[in-house]
């Protein structure tokens, strides 16, 4: 693998500088060089792609498709090198990491597919005497060039959810991928720069946080598409203008089991949501609710397992629990753990941090209003709590100000009707975890998580436009 990436400006390499340092999170060396993009090279690849607008709105559907279906070619070629460099940039366990290669591969694929299914209607409008003889037609067209700003903890598969759709619908865009972890979206961009995407079509630009205020300002963007937290979610969008804003922020993801569920099943699937990546997923178990029958023989099951967890180095196949991003985010939720403890929580097990590794670590007793239980974990910790009360237990799960996914193992279909009716969340996984997802479903959040869909179908709807046609027939 290379140690020095360019950025893609205009859809062309640069070697611009090496002033990203992106460290091997688990070592904490060096182990790639990038260039950082300035303000000015943001404002010529936003140029370039309002430039590209056009082209890109002419091309074929064959040709978007052709595009797609080349990427997930080159992807599938260069799996072993994209997993390697996400394990070492994210500090990924090497299997999570390439299990999320296998995902970036199947998001581009469903693009391909969903190109030639952006569909329009034909709508009758004689529904009045005044309307006979006039008729309605539909067809979606590309909203035009979007900015994209996606995250660390999925850097392969989260930027590929917004640079598919982006593609399939003929909308030029800009993708700042985060800084930590940039390498999985400039192998994008170079793979990209093999097609034949019309000339300023894309820029991959790491850059500094303050140096990408354009990309939410500037109007001659007309989509931004943010996945990260809240508080800069939340902000970006109050300085968009009139863009459209798609949020794919964070949550505290509860689950649910009740008293009728096979053990040996939910724990199995809550070690995965609870402790896949280190916990860092937004839809990562976080609040466990078990019903009190069978709360001790669920939670001595669960300790047992999470016990067992294998932590280390992301490059050793046995490792299931790796680094967290950075020793701040470590030390952050340590000090949450250590809150929770000083308010009368019990810790199970777990709860040390050396460096940026944090053991997997249980709680029960822990308070309401702690953050450990209020806001988004994003690290490898899950609090317990029984419950008698069915509809109660649903309450809880909706005391939050996040709404992303929740998870309820249940046999009876009356309880998973009231959970999908009832809870404020964007998803309801019956029989698993909130963080069970594939890469063609709506996915999003209500309140404080979020407003759009993700979901390459969905995605599509906001990347492009309806635009009507009436026609008269003289009488």
């Amino acid at each position: 693998m290379s140690k020095t990436y360019p950025y893609y400006l205009a859809g062309e390499a640069v070697y611009a500088n090496t002033d990203l340092k992106v460290t091997d999170k688990y070592s904490g060396e060096v182990a790639y060089e990038v260039p950082l993009a300035t303000p000015d090279v943001l404002d010529e690849a936003i140029a370039a792609a309002e430039g590209a607008a056009e082209a890109m709105r002419k091309m074929t559907v064959y040709e978007r498709q052709a595009v797609l279906e080349h990427c997930v070619k080159r992807f599938t070629e260069r799996a072993d090198e994209l997993a390697e460099a996400l394990c070492i940039e994210a500090g990924k366990p090497i299997n999570d990491a390439k299990g999320e290669v296998g995902r970036l591969i199947d998001t581009f694929k469903i693009a391909a597919e969903e190109t030639p299914r952006m569909l329009g209607e034909t709508l009758p409008l004689d529904i009045s005497p005044r309307a006979k003889g006039y008729r309605g037609m539909t067809q979606r067209v590309p909203i035009g060039p979007c900015a994209f700003i996606s995250p660390f903890n999925f850097p392969l598969n989260l930027a590929a959810h917004k640079v598919a759709p982006a593609i399939a619908a003929g909308c030029p865009f800009v993708l700042k991928p985060a800084s930590m972890t940039p390498i999985g979206a400039l192998v994008i961009g170079e793979i990209l720069a093999e097609t034949d995407l019309p000339k300023g079509a894309f820029s991959i630009l790491p850059c500094r946080r303050d140096s990408a205020d354009m990309l939410t300002e500037d109007d001659r963007l007309k989509l931004l598409s943010f996945t990260g937290s809240p508080e800069v979610g939340w902000a970006l969008k109050a300085r968009a203008g009139k863009k459209p804003v798609v949020l794919e922020l964070g949550g505290n993801a509860a689950c649910v089991v009740d008293n009728d569920w096979d053990l040996d099943d939910a724990v199995a699937r809550v070690i995965i949501g609870a402790f896949y990546q280190s916990g860092q997923s937004c839809i990562g178990v976080q609040r466990l609710y078990v019903h009190s029958d069978v709360y001790d023989k669920f939670k001595e099951k669960l300790l047992t397992k999470t016990k067992a967890l294998k932590s280390g180095d992301p490059k050793d196949p046995e490792t299931f629990i790796g680094p967290m991003i950075s020793e701040g985010e470590a030390e952050r939720l340590h000090g949450w753990i250590k809150d929770a403890l000083d308010r009368g929580a019990t810790l199970l097990c777990g709860g040390e941090r050396d460096g940026n590794m944090l053991q997997a670590s249980l709680l029960e007793n822990v308070p309401a209003d702690c953050e450990l239980s209020a806001e988004e974990a994003f690290g490898p910790v899950a609090i317990l709590e029984p419950f008698d009360d069915y509809d109660a237990v649903l309450n809880k799960v909706n005391d939050s100000r996040y709404g992303l996914q929740a998870g309820i193992f249940t046999r009876d279909l009356y309880k998973a009707q009231k959970a999908w009716d009832e809870l404020e969340v964007g998803g309801v996984v019956i029989g698993d975890v909130p963080s069970w997802r594939v890469d063609h479903m709506p996915y999003g959040g209500v309140k404080d998580s979020g407003i759009g869909r993700e979901g390459i179908r969905y995605a599509l709807e906001d990347m492009t436009e309806l635009r009507l046609m009436v026609v008269r027939t003289p009488q």
